[in-house]
C-alpha cells in the first residue's frame, strides 16, 4: 500500500461520562476512574438495569439561527467548540474548512417512546420538530453551522467504525489537497432505541463491562463526542500552528463475514491493521501501544486478539493492548473518535492505560493485554484500533513525528 503523507493533529475537543474536555478525559483515564453506572429510571426503556457511559455535564446552548439541537448535536458542539480553538483565525480560512461528523444514532436520542406507542399523535403534538434531527448528516451541519466552516461537509455513519472513518476521510481530504484544514470526529448519544436494540441482541453486561477477560459478558453503552483538528503541514507551519501528533497512516476493511458478529480468524480487523502500518511506513515493532475495540462481547475481543496476533505476528516482544470502554462505555459513533483522542493522549504523555476489571485475561502470548494501572512508556508511534456491524474495520497511526520508523 502506497505511504500517506502525514497529516498534522493541531487541535483535540472530548466531551465523555468522566466530563467536559480532553483533560478531564485525560485525567479520568490516568486515575482508572469507572465512568460507568446504572442509568437513571427516567431514560430505562428496559425491565432490568443496564449500565452505561453518561455524560452528566449540562449540555444548554444556543444552536445556530435555524436549527434544533438533539443530545447528539449537543455533544458534537462541545467537543467541537474545544477543538475549534485551535482552528485558523481568518475568516477566509475558516470558510475553506472540511467538516466530517460520524454518528450512528444522530436525533434518533430524543425520540419519545410514545412515538412507537402512537406515532400521529406524537408528530402531530410536536414531535415533528425532532424530525430535522434525525439524519446522519445533522450534526456536521450544526458544526459547520456554529462555526463558520464552509468547506466540504460529510456526515458518516459506518457502525462503531464510524469516528475512526471521519478522522481519516478527512485526512484523505487534506493528502488529497482538497482542503488545508478540516474538523473531523464523532458524536452520539444514549437512546432508548439502541439500549433495546442491544439489549435484544443479549449483548448488555448488566455490570460494568471487563473487555479481554475470559469472564467477559457484554457491553456497556455509551455516549459523548470528540473532534480533531487535521490541517496539512505546510499549512499549520506557515500559520505557525502547535502539532500536537501526527496521522501518519490510516486504512478500512471489510469482514465480508455477517451482518453482527466478526469473522472469527480476526482477519478483516488484521488487514486494516496491516495496511495503516504499510501506509505509515511503520513496523510491527515501532508500535508502542494499541487502544483496541474491545467490547467486552464474547465474540469480538477473541476475534480481535487473533488480529494482533496476525497482524503483529513479526513483532519481536509482546504488543501493549488496551480497552478504554471499560473506561467509558461504548459510544457507538463516536468511539473510533474518542479512542482516537485517547491514543493520541497516551503518545503525548508516554502512558499505556489499563484495562479495568480485567482479572483473567484471555490467553495470548503475542499481546500484553494491559491491566491493573497506567505505566510509563514513552512511544513514537501508536494505533487506534475500531470495529463495526456488518464487518467494517478502521485502523489509525499516530506518530510524534513526521516519521518515526525505527
Amino acid at each position: 500500500m502506497p505511504r500517506h503523507t502525514p497529516v498534522a493533529v493541531t487541535g483535540i475537543g472530548a466531551i465523555s461520562p468522566y466530563g467536559q474536555g480532553w483533560e478531564t478525559l485525560l485525567e479520568g483515564l490516568t486515575a482508572c476512574r469507572s465512568g460507568i453506572g446504572p442509568i437513571p429510571s427516567a431514560d430505562n426503556p428496559l425491565d432490568n438495569v443496564p449500565m452505561v457511559g453518561r455524560v452528566s455535564v449540562p449540555l444548554e446552548m444556543e444552536p445556530p439561527a435555524g436549527f434544533r439541537l438533539s443530545r447528539t448535536d449537543r455533544l458534537a458542539l462541545m467537543a467541537a467548540r474545544e477543538a475549534g480553538a485551535a482552528l485558523p483565525e481568518r475568516e477566509e480560512d475558516r470558510r475553506g474548512c472540511a467538516v466530517v461528523v460520524s454518528t450512528t444514532v444522530g436525533g434518533l436520542s430524543d425520540i419519545d417512546p410514545a412515538a412507537m406507542r402512537e406515532p400521529a399523535r406524537y408528530y402531530r403534538r410536536g414531535g415533528l420538530g425532532t424530525t430535522s434531527t434525525y439524519p446522519v448528516f445533522h450534526a456536521a451541519d450544526c458544526v459547520a453551522a456554529a462555526l463558520g466552516l464552509g468547506g466540504p461537509r460529510l456526515g458518516l455513519s459506518v457502525a462503531c467504525a464510524s469516528g475512526a472513518m471521519a478522522i481519516a476521510v478527512a485526512a484523505g481530504l487534506i493528502e488529497e489537497g482538497r482542503v488545508a484544514v478540516a474538523l473531523a470526529g464523532g458524536s452520539d448519544a444514549l437512546s432508548s432505541f439502541t439500549l433495546a436494540g442491544f439489549n435484544a441482541l443479549q449483548a448488555l453486561d448488566r455490570e460494568p463491562c471487563r473487555p479481554f477477560c475470559q469472564s467477559r459478558a457484554g457491553l456497556n453503552l455509551g455516549e459523548g463526542a470528540a473532534m480533531l483538528v487535521l490541517e496539512d503541514a505546510a499549512h499549520a507551519r506557515a500559520r505557525g500552528a502547535t502539532v500536537l501528533a501526527w496521522l501518519a497512516g490510516w486504512a478500512f476493511s471489510n469482514d465480508a463475514f455477517h451482518p453482527t458478529a466478526p469473522d472469527e480468524e480476526g482477519r478483516g480487523l488484521a488487514l486494516s491493521m496491516e495496511l495503516a502500518m504499510q501506509s505509515a511506513g511503520v513496523r510491527p515493532d515501532d508500535v508502542g501501544y494499541v487502544n483496541a475495540h474491545g467490547t467486552g462481547t464474547l465474540l469480538n475481543d477473541a476475534a480481535e486478539v487473533k488480529a494482533y496476533e496476525k497482524a503483529f505476528a513479526s513483532r519481536s516482544r509482546p504488543l501493549p493492548v488496551s480497552s478504554t470502554k471499560s473506561h467509558i462505555g461504548h459510544t457507538l459513533g463516536a468511539a473510533g473518535a474518542i479512542e482516537a483522542v485517547i491514543t493520541l493522549l497516551a503518545l503525548r504523555t508516554g502512558t499505556l492505560f489499563p484495562t479495568l476489571r480485567l482479572e483473567r485475561p484471555i490467553e495470548t502470548e503475542r499481546v500484553e493485554l494491559l491491566r491493573s494501572s497506567p505505566r510509563r512508556s514513552p512511544m513514537e508511534a501508536a494505533m487506534s484500533v475500531s470495529a463495526g456491524f456488518g464487518g467494517s474495520n478502521a485502523s489509525l497511526v499516530f506518530q510524534r513525528s513526521p516519521d518515526a520508523r525505527g
